[in-house]
């Protein structure tokens, strides 16, 4: 077992890892950005390094910088959680070559599954049918117009090498195809360095099913149980829960099979899952994920097994240690993400800001997985997570009323966040007799009774150094140190939030956000974030609805619209520009 484990990654899942290698007796090194000098994860580590920058593709995609880290840290293994380089081929050889252990898949596995065209075409030939698609990289809208006219619409827009929802445009119309992907290459291109798409036939109303895999350097790999993660809004999962409900055990047992076939297909070890779609008694291969999974707790809690532990077991070389039938499943499971969001009215809207309090829910069978305490600050550039709230009970019917429990328990503040929408999920009826699907969320499921959560603190949370003079060995000398936030104490910061006058918004569909200027001509921006198009030109005749620029905040594209008819008579943004909450980027007259 290595001595010294680098985590090239932020946030819940960087403190999820350390916790298992400190239990191991492994020494954890963190890395963080610019934005992230203070994080959770940083103050957790027993060592942590700077990736200069702020943004992901400055800092934590910076493979010669980590490389550099991994040399100066002395660390012999690297787990890359997820998101980021988790699945990145060019990473994983980079780490192998430098003489370092990959806690993960050998390269040329990810290379197969983690390009999602790759994996598609491997999992047919190990007899394993897929969602129909295509096999081929995207180079127009018009393959997306034919793909559609020959199968029907709607299609989905899918990024090759990512997961989790980013990159993904569902395609109604052939109108909608030239924009939906731009859209989808932007946002895989921010998420994952690159920007390849691919095409799939999209369901009516699936439900989201995967299949958590384990394998070792021995050729031994084994299915550990389901996961259903098909409350989802934007494509990304809210609320998942093990084993999947109403879900015969004859199917769960063929689509085990079906995973290790395709594990195996691909020389895979390691820790991966195997996502499928599940429709009218059947399912379909849809992709792998050729890394841990955020929602790998909810599978710990009924196997009593700890995946991270086995991740780095088997990266140095141990057998698994157990064989399939051994596995044992017991009671039912449910993960709730806790996210930086306003759901208000289905709107899902990102809501960077301090977190001015935070209690964690506590008793029997309750478990909180968290990136950030009191005091922290979610940043704009970065996925929107908080934390993850676990529970475990004998049933299911008792695992949905303890989750409710623990979340009205959880008291986050400070920021907006998707517990309101949570609770409206764990508490309706199509939830308790598993009638939902992905779609349910957005498309049946009434968030429209939701308050309007506060308008975030536009506040830049990237600490600013303070000059120091200093005596160092008698000699006299000027340092720059980054010291903590000596401000408001965290009961003023709630005080003064609670006392603002939470600007109102209009409903809109999913994935839009009106602006807050109430018809008055003034476009203005609900968020901090970064200005990825313009969408109008000055002299364009606009109508109410029409999308005005697209925002990405917390990896997210937002699509700022117009509230009245008229002509743009100025338009004060570019894209690369950074906004703030409330600021004005265009004009209506």
């Amino acid at each position: 077992m290595f001595e010294r484990l680098l985590v090239a990654n932020r946030g819940e899942i960087a403190v999820r890892v350390m916790r298992t290698a400190r239990e191991m007796g492994i020494t954890t090194i963190a890395v963080y950005s610019d934005a992230d000098r203070d994080s959770m994860h940083v103050r957790y580590a027993d060592e942590a390094y700077n990736l200069p920058g702020t943004t992901v593709r400055e800092s934590y995609l910076n493979t010669e910088r980590i490389l550099e880290i991994i040399k100066r840290s002395g660390a012999q293994a690297v787990h890359p959680g997820y998101g980021f380089f988790s699945e990145n081929t060019d990473f994983a050889r980079a780490i192998e070559s430098s003489g370092v252990v990959f806690v993960g898949p050998p390269p040329k596995a990810i290379e197969i599954m983690g390009d999602k065209i790759s994996s598609r075409i491997a999992a047919t030939a190990a007899g394993v049918a897929g969602v129909p698609g295509t096999a081929e990289v995207l180079q127009s809208a018009e393959e997306i117009i034919t793909f559609g006219n020959q199968h029907g619409w709607p299609v989905a827009i899918k990024a090759a090498y990512g997961g989790g929802g980013r990159g993904m445009r569902v395609v109604h119309s052939a109108s909608e195809a030239a924009d939906a992907l731009s859209s989808a290459q932007r946002e895989a291109l921010a998420s994952f360095g690159r920007d390849e798409c691919y095409l799939e036939r999209y369901l009516a109303w699936p439900r989201h099913v995967e299949m958590q895999i384990i394998g070792d350097t021995h050729g031994n790999i084994v299915w550990l149980g389901e996961r259903d993660c098909s409350c989802q809004r934007r494509h990304q999962k809210l609320i998942e829960e093990s084993p999947a409900p109403d879900f015969p055990n004859d199917i769960r047992v063929q689509m085990g099979e079906a995973a290790v076939k395709v594990a195996k297909a691909c020389g895979y070890y390691n820790a991966g899952t195997v996502e499928f779609l599940y429709q009218d008694g059947q399912f379909y291969f849809l992709e792998m994920n050729t890394r841990l999974q955020v929602e790998h707790p909810i599978t710990e809690a009924v196997t009593g097994l700890d995946l991270v532990e086995l991740q780095l077991r088997v990266a140095a070389g141990e057998p698994l240690g157990f064989a399939q039938h051994e596995v044992t499943h017991r009671g039912h499971a449910i993960e709730i993400r806790l996210n930086a969001e306003d759901p208000s009215a289905g709107r899902f809207i990102p809501s960077p800001g301090p977190i001015t309090r935070f209690d964690r829910a506590d008793g029997p069978g309750v478990r909180t997985d968290a990136g950030y305490e009191a005091g922290d600050a979610v940043s704009q550039y970065y996925d929107n997570l908080i934390a993850k709230l676990v529970v475990w009970a004998p049933d299911r019917e008792r695992a949905i009323a303890r989750a409710v429990r623990a979340l009205h328990e959880t008291k986050l503040e400070g920021v907006t966040t998707t517990i309101p929408a949570d609770l409206a999920i764990l508490t309706h009826p199509d939830f308790a007799a598993a009638q939902h699907s992905t779609k349910w969320v957005e498309d049946r499921l009434d968030l429209s009774a939701l308050p309007v959560g506060p308008t975030a603190n536009d506040t830049d949370t990237s600490p600013a150094p303070t000059e120091v003079v200093a005596e160092v060995n008698g000699k006299r000398v000027a340092v720059k140190l980054f010291l903590p936030d000596v401000g408001p104490t965290p009961a003023s910061r709630t005080n003064q939030t609670s006392n603002a006058s939470p600007t109102p918004r209009s409903a809109r569909p999913q994935g839009s956000t009106s602006s807050s200027g109430s018809g008055s001509g003034n476009v203005t921006v609900p968020m901090q974030g970064t200005v990825v198009k313009v969408s109008v030109e000055v002299g364009q005749e606009v109508q109410v609805g029409d999308t005005v620029i697209v925002l990405e905040a917390m990896k997210m594209e937002n699509s700022i619209l117009a509230e009245r008819n008229g002509t743009i008579s100025e338009i004060k943004v570019q894209p690369g520009d950074t906004v703030g909450t409330g600021d004005v980027v265009a004009v209506i007259s």
